[in-house]
């Protein structure tokens, strides 16, 4: 067991967090990022990226991350693979537990745990992640120009995927298991209104299908839950519109969470309603979930937490 202590600490190592390691860095913290569960974020599962600025040409959402990375530890940052299972923000400084036994203690604490989109878990749904399937219409959306794609789920996320999806795709195909949406009726009005946007009801996707070798969706299997009917509808892309969770478990009952469990900042801010406790990216917010608004708030978290310190 060893004991690490830093005036900044940053927990995950999305564009948030590595944003953060990087100002944080530059303002001679020496932070350290503890990389979590998933190394690089949510970035790491999307194929290509077109949306990040700086870039002409379309570049690999892993890569891209692999370099922010690199510029946070070329700038000073200290980069340490674990994944914290326990935190204590009662006192400072701040205490976080790796599944190792490590402790961290941090002076100021961002947190940039991110939030992992929900997932159907069936078959095919791993293997087309990337090559069809994708549970981020305004990352994805741009590939699928001129050709037919499904939306599952039936709440504000899938309606509001399935128009964004209308100014790219040709047709789009809302896969549903009740015989209405959740959504709120002005989402519901104007897809309805929508002539390139059709509804499958009281059903559910089975399996994504399609080729290995090279590896491309080519339909999704799927079930009427009323009569119990299998059929396969033919599509090109598959987007997973059922929710994201954000990843705050280890926060519950020490820093303030909405209904939806984000983390609760301060309007404008990454200020929680612990002082010396900040955060950014997907963590606190459920509106726009970019990489390019989570390196923004990664930047605010660590100008935010630099200032907390010099007071």
């Amino acid at each position: 067991m060893a004991i690490h202590h830093t005036k900044l600490l940053i927990l995950g190592s999305g564009a948030a967090g590595c944003t953060a390691a990087i100002y944080g860095a530059r303002a001679s913290l020496k932070p350290i990022m503890v990389h979590g569960m998933q190394p690089g974020g949510q970035l790491t599962i999307t194929t290509d990226v077109e949306n990040f600025p700086g870039f002409e040409n379309t570049v690999q959402g892993g890569w891209l991350m692999e370099q922010m990375e690199k510029q946070a530890a070329h700038v000073g940052t200290t980069i340490i693979h674990d994944t914290i299972m326990k935190v204590d923000l009662s006192k400072r400084p701040f205490t976080c537990v790796g599944d190792g036994g490590d402790v961290y203690t941090g002076d100021a604490l961002v947190i940039a745990t991110g939030a992992s989109a929900r997932w159907l878990g069936i078959p095919g749904e791993k293997d087309f992640q990337g090559f069809g399937v994708s549970a981020c219409a305004t990352c994805d959306g741009f590939f699928f120009r001129e050709k037919e794609v499904v939306v599952i789920g039936g709440g504000n996320s899938a309606v509001e995927e399935a128009l964004y999806l209308t100014h790219h795709a040709s047709k789009v195909t809302l896969i549903h298991r009740r015989d209405s949406l959740r959504a709120e009726k002005i989402g519901q009005d104007r897809l309805f209104k929508n002539p390139k946007v059709s509804v499958i009801w009281d059903s559910v996707a089975e399996e994504f299908v399609g080729t290995s070798d090279p590896a491309s969706l080519t339909a999704v299997r799927i079930k009427n839950i009323k009569t119990g009917k299998l059929s396969e509808f033919k599509t090109d892309g598959a987007f997973v519109a059922i929710g994201h969770n954000p990843n705050t478990s280890l926060f519950e009952g020490q820093l303030t969470l909405d209904k939806d469990k984000y983390i609760v900042t301060k309007p404008g801010s990454t200020v929680t309603n612990i002082p010396g406790v900040f955060a950014a990216g997907d963590v606190q917010d459920k509106i726009f979930r970019q990489a390019v608004t989570a390196a923004g708030t990664g930047c605010m978290a660590a100008l935010e937490a630099e200032k907390f310190l010099a007071h």
